[in-house]
């Protein structure tokens, strides 16, 4: 594989009972890049859903673990020793309840956050140096356990947003395969509700 090959992986939970979850926001943005990039030829590997498009002569293998959330690391470990890409060059979108809904941040690195997904990459690759696309779920209300929260669906009226938030977050993981980790960043990293 060359440096213009990239892997963007969805977390989430398999089973139709998890589908519309806010904890399968990263399944929802794979389903997006899917269908903007035409992705073709579906298969199963390294624990993991995936398929590839192309997009500005780049290669972009979308993948969707299979593995329940606590555990994406061996599937992330699996398709990054697999394709022999640089851990530049892959991405991982993911819920995240530290940010308000409609809002997402791109980020080089950092530590998991809470985040389960996040936290068995981090163990399974032992390193915290990969980028990563935080997509905002915002707190659960009062003192609802945040384990439950993350298992509900979107509200009424974050589900009438969903579809534009997505659509941005799309655009984030295009421009970061085509021009760069800093200029999606630049790009998408301000206040992306009016990107």
């Amino acid at each position: 594989m060359t440096d213009s090959t990239f892997i963007i992986i969805g977390l989430g939970n398999p089973g139709r009972e998890y589908k519309d979850t806010r904890h399968n926001f990263g399944f929802m943005l794979i389903d997006r890049l899917i269908v903007r990039l035409n992705a073709q030829g579906m298969k199963i590997q390294s624990k993991a859903i995936i398929t590839s498009g192309v997009d500005k002569e780049n290669k972009i293998i979308l993948a969707k673990p299979q593995t329940f959330m606590n555990l994406s690391g061996q599937s992330v470990q699996g398709l990054v020793h697999f394709y022999k890409v640089p851990l530049s060059n892959i991405l991982l979108a993911h819920d995240d309840l530290d940010l308000p809904f409609g809002t997402f941040r791109i980020r080089p690195d950092g530590g998991a956050g809470g985040q389960k997904g996040i936290a068995s990459t981090i163990e399974q690759l032992g390193t915290k140096e990969f980028p990563r696309l935080r997509l905002g779920i915002d707190r659960p209300p009062g003192r609802m356990d945040a384990a439950a929260y993350v298992l509900q669906s979107f509200s009424r009226d974050e589900t009438s947003e969903l579809s534009t938030v997505l659509d941005r977050a799309a655009d984030a993981v295009l421009e970061f395969t085509a021009k760069g980790l800093n200029a999606a960043m630049n790009k998408f990293n301000g206040d992306n509700r009016d990107t």
